[in-house]
């Protein structure tokens, strides 16, 4: 089965893979990306039948902000 692919509002490329009934995995062609996995929407099985709009709302959802993908970190009270 192929994936699809899907380019987002930034102009990143995803190949979309189901590898399970209730995951997603945004592929990145581009190797500077990260590979994001989101929930599959309960009312949809297939990414071929999902619209660009609700694919765009699924990666923002579960993409993490920021360059290092994670919280901004906080100041260690015990650091000097």
């Amino acid at each position: 089965m192929g994936y699809r692919r899907f380019k987002d509002r930034d102009g990143v490329v995803w190949d979309i893979r189901d590898p399970s009934r209730s995951e997603w995995e945004f592929a990145p062609v581009d190797p500077g990306q990260r590979m994001v996995r989101v929930p599959a929407p309960g009312y949809e099985k297939d990414p071929f039948d999902v619209s660009i709009e609700e694919l765009q709302r699924l990666l923002d959802a579960h993409r993490p902000t920021g360059g290092g993908g994670t919280r901004p970190r906080k100041a260690s009270p015990f650091e000097d």
